[in-house]
């Protein structure tokens, strides 16, 4: 009962044409028809005027859409007395403002619960000093002051933008530069706001204050972009004024025929634009809701009819056309030690340690079957490596420099850019090293092709990487175009000059927010994206799979065809009932309720957005095409 209260207060002028409804059917059957009359005729005028002051405020915007051709409806059928035929008109014509409007907050209150990761607090170190005594007070980031010292913990997020002051600390700087693996710091380097810390506390010295620190500054560009992008004219307007024109003309000469005004009005009765008013809005709302069962989240019917028309596609790579995560790529044993031997030690060693490059090793241990053991003893320098006892062997994994001085015969490997090794040495002898690298997504090169047969005309790579892993990934995916070691107003910049337009912008980091606002439709990775490249983006994908860009192109075009449609069958039906109503068989009232039978209609074919067909992308996922990858 409360939800049905709540229901009835969040939309007033249906809950009112009801009841106003109800009351003039009520005084008609106490043959009170002057009352009724009265009732009805000051309630549609009422509306009338509400009306006329929203059409006034859309003229003023530059916008003219259907509501003109609503209003003379409803002054014809009160003026030749046909009131209850102008309240059937005011309540289709709410129902459809109610349904198109309950989809545009279905979308947003989704995505409002996703999307609030920001930094907000900052712990500062009220004395200054390097003792354990020294109290930590908790603040609001934007009242850090530049010099205040800071205690980041692990896995927390930079609140501003300073100096490190700890001897040493690991960041993972990926939502800010595209750099996909951890970045080690010294004391005295500068840390960004944004990055998130590694597995040890360290203290930072504040250099900027929140407002003018490397996240703010990110943020301030997605907001000039947003506000730079032009709107988009809803899809059913572009019919407004032919169609305007059409009933005017048959309702006009249907007048001048038969010399009778109400003939005028029941023409126009029949031709009340709620086909067009809620087919579009109910369609679009069947593909937002099917988008959201699949895992995508689209904020509106506006991007839904972007996406839909897509015809050029920029990705970031990192964590977009890439993982996100560093994977063995490589195992190199040194001479007299067996590979698989030298993997499952490190992974046992690498239990105890909290590094981004451990969590590779140990996966891969266990997707080839190798049995991890317990350590009886486990000791982890932070940022250089563990050492653990695992079994009767002494397993040491690290940077080379670590593993060195436990084993002097360690020898460096020839990484490709991109890649990084941990170093393994076992009893005091150099073991080998393990190869991880950010993977290429097993399902990429086949979104790439899908894409590219399928009307996107162009695909390019806009990436803060370095310049040969760029290229790599860009070949092992099927991109032919490379934008690579961008800061994040160039990529606004190639982005807006990208053509041929709408251009489809994918990316998961902070630093893809400005672009991301900047295209025609942005599509943000929400899996692990960051806050403010989900509020920048069109649409978030909150299942970490590319696939689903597919998905969302195949959606919106499904549902943009359901909706024109749609559109096309109410069009069709109601300049037919238009013409036979020329002839005057069909009274007002009796149109009116025709016409709702005509909306059923186009509201039924509307639905079909809630299915479709597949996108027909194909994905190998055998172990042979990750391994190709």
């Amino acid at each position: 009962m409360r939800r049905i209260l709540h229901l009835l207060a969040r939309y007033p002028a249906i809950t009112i044409t009801v009841v106003v409804g109800v009351g003039v059917l009520a005084l008609d059957l106490a043959e009170m028809e002057g009352a009724s009359r009265w009732v009805a005729t000051l309630y549609v005028s009422g509306f009338i005027v509400w009306t006329l002051v929203g059409m006034v405020r859309d003229v003023m915007r530059g916008h003219v859409g259907l509501d003109v051709l609503a209003v003379v409806a409803m002054v014809a059928t009160l003026a030749v007395g046909e009131y209850v035929a102008a309240l059937i008109i005011v309540l289709m014509l709410a129902g459809g403002e109610a349904l198109e409007d309950y989809a545009g907050r279905r979308a947003k209150k989704e995505l409002t619960a996703l999307l609030d990761r920001s930094p907000r607090i900052a712990h500062v170190i009220v004395h200054g000093g390097s003792t354990e005594s020294d109290e930590v007070r908790d603040t609001g980031a934007d009242e850090v002051a530049i010099g205040d010292v800071l205690l980041v913990r692990p896995a927390e997020i930079v609140p501003v933008d300073g100096v490190l002051l700890t001897d040493t600390g690991t960041f993972d700087e990926s939502s800010l530069t595209g750099e996909s693996l951890p970045v080690s710091l010294s004391a005295g380097q500068e840390v960004l706001s944004g990055a998130i810390n590694g597995s040890r506390a360290v203290r930072i010295r504040a250099t900027r204050r929140s407002a003018d620190s490397q996240y703010q500054q990110i943020v301030a560009l997605v907001r000039d972009a947003q506000e730079s992008r032009a709107p988009v004219v809803r899809l059913a307007d572009r019919f407004a004024i032919p169609f305007t024109a059409v009933a005017l003309a048959i309702a006009g000469a249907a007048w001048g025929i038969s010399g009778d005004p109400a003939r005028f009005a029941e023409v126009l009765v029949l031709a009340t634009p709620c086909p067009l008013l809620i087919a579009a809005p109910v369609a679009f709302l069947g593909g937002l809701s099917r988008a959201a069962r699949t895992g995508i989240i689209i904020k509106g019917g506006a991007v839904i009819e972007q996406l839909a028309q897509v015809r050029s596609a920029a990705f970031d790579k990192t964590g977009t056309l890439t993982r996100g995560r560093p994977d063995l790529v490589a195992v190199r044993p040194a001479a007299g030690f067996d590979a698989d031997e030298v993997l499952r030690l490190a992974a046992s060693a690498e239990q105890y340690s909290s590094h981004v490059l451990a969590d590779g090793i140990r996966r891969a241990a266990e997707e080839r079957g190798l049995r991890i053991e317990r350590a009886t003893d486990a000791r982890e320098v932070a940022t250089n490596g563990v050492t653990a006892v695992i079994g009767a062997r002494t397993v040491v994994v690290g940077k080379p420099a670590y593993v060195a001085a436990l084993a002097p015969d360690t020898e460096r490997a020839d990484l490709r850019t991109g890649q990084a090794g941990a170093y393994v040495a076992l009893d005091g002898r150099f073991a080998g090293v393990l190869v991880l690298a950010d993977d290429v997504r097993p399902e990429s090169r086949a979104v790439i092709d899908w894409l590219g047969t399928h009307g996107v005309e162009r695909v390019v790579m806009l990436t803060g990487d370095a310049a040969s892993t760029a290229a790599s990934i860009a070949q092992a995916v099927g991109i032919a175009q490379v934008h690579a070691e961008l800061l994040p107003p160039e990529k606004v910049h190639l982005a807006a000059q990208l053509q041929p337009r709408p251009v489809l912008m994918v990316g998961d980091g902070v630093n893809d927010a400005p672009v991301l606002a900047a295209a025609d439709i942005g599509i943000a990775m929400g899996a692990k994206g960051a806050t403010a490249a989900g509020d920048a983006a069109d649409a978030v994908i909150l299942k970490d799979s590319l696939d689903q860009v597919v998905d969302a192109v195949s959606i919106c075009r499904h549902t943009l065809r359901v909706a024109y449609t749609a559109i096309w069958i109410g069009v069709a039906i109601s300049v037919a009932l238009m013409l036979v109503a020329t002839t005057g068989v069909i009274p007002a009232v009796a149109g009116a309720l025709i016409q709702e039978l005509v909306d059923l209609t186009t509201i039924l074919y509307a639905l079909r957005a809630l299915t479709g067909p597949e996108s027909g992308l194909v994905l190998d996922r055998s172990p042979t095409a990750r391994l190709n990858a």
